[in-house]
């Protein structure tokens, strides 16, 4: 039996949905009934609702050890998923908290329980950070400590040691690390978390583009990609999964002409966004809101990382669907 964590994610739903399609026996942890009410919904959104009965629930926390007891009993395989995702700073215990000791639990028990492989979906927040002489961030790039990081990114670093250590002490691990995630444009109205926040401030008429640029990838194709190295004889590499490197104005342009809505029109330069940063760092304090923009995605949103996938396309020869399509296509579902 498979166990899947985080099933109720956008990365969870359509791992679940792709696994019982492939006719796997699987099991999902959940936290809260009404949010596997969000797993359903994409199984009704592709048409299969029949599916989504052979699901087997088991209420779980990965950060509650009892509980996980019988959650693991007759599991062969783990799909780790389940993160706590923020930039806030005000998140850096929970983000420590959910991201390392959570995995550290998932791998804690798929030791004693003898998995037979353990997945763990990680981020290119964890990859390492660019020297000089680079022109691309691989899997062999060295992370810095005396750099900066995000809280996040600290804590995926920190998840992923946990997962070299479970493979040192036997565990047979694979790592992957997807860039931007993006799900179809339609399923905003179903994660308010992740690409859902790009496309719902591009449908409500973001104005500003930056001409940062990052790694993306559909959900699709981290999720094919994934289960095909599980299924291989590949054990104890990581892998970057981006389908191409690009620039956010030209993503967002694409957002909007898939939405319907306005392109973003006005630049906004490195200046004005750390000026937003911290304006919206005295709002939300005085006004007990949460933050919608912050240090490091401000600093994100006018960087220019270039990641390769030339390791992942070795090693299985993918091709990954171009981003620009996927939107336009996933548009029209």
């Amino acid at each position: 039996m498979v166990l899947v964590t985080g099933g109720t994610g956008l990365v969870g739903a359509h791992l679940l949905l792709h696994l019982i399609e492939n006719g796997e026996n699987v099991r999902a942890l959940y936290r809260s009934k009404s949010k596997i009410e969000k797993t359903k919904s994409v199984f009704e959104f592709y048409k299969k609702p029949d599916l989504f009965e052979k699901i087997n629930w088991i209420e779980a926390d990965i950060l509650d050890v009892p509980s996980l007891e019988n959650a693991f009993i007759d599991i062969t395989e783990v799909y780790h998923c389940a993160a706590l995702i923020s930039f806030d700073p005000t998140d850096e215990e929970k983000l420590r908290k959910t991201n390392i000791e959570g995995t550290a639990n998932m791998v804690n028990f798929s030791i004693a329980k003898e998995v037979e492989k353990f997945c763990f979906i990680s981020s290119i927040a964890a990859l390492g950070d660019i020297a000089a002489h680079e022109t691309h961030i691989t899997e062999e790039t060295d992370w810095n400590p005396e750099k900066p990081h995000s809280d996040y990114a600290i804590s995926k670093y920190g998840a992923e040691m946990e997962v070299w250590r479970g493979q040192q002490e036997g565990l047979k691990v694979i790592i992957v690390n997807p860039g931007v995630i993006l799900g179809p444009p339609k399923m905003m109205t179903i994660f308010e978390e992740g690409s859902s926040k790009i496309y719902q401030k591009v449908s409500d008429g973001l104005p500003f583009y930056t001409l940062g640029s990052t790694g993306f990838i559909s959900v699709d194709d981290v999720i094919k990609t994934t289960i095909e190295l599980m299924k291989s004889s590949i054990i104890n590499e990581r892998f970057t999964l981006i389908a191409d490197n690009i620039v956010f104005r030209d993503l967002l342009n694409t957002a909007a002409d898939a939405l319907k809505a306005k392109r973003p029109h006005m630049h906004a330069k490195p200046f004005l966004m750390n000026l937003l940063w911290i304006a919206d760092g005295i709002f939300s304090t005085l006004f007990f809101r949460e933050r919608s923009i912050t240090k490091a995605t401000a600093k994100a949103s006018y960087s220019k990382n270039l990641y390769s996938n030339e390791k992942i396309k070795t090693a299985l020869g993918t091709v990954f669907t171009d981003i620009h399509q996927y939107i336009k296509d996933s548009s029209r579902l």
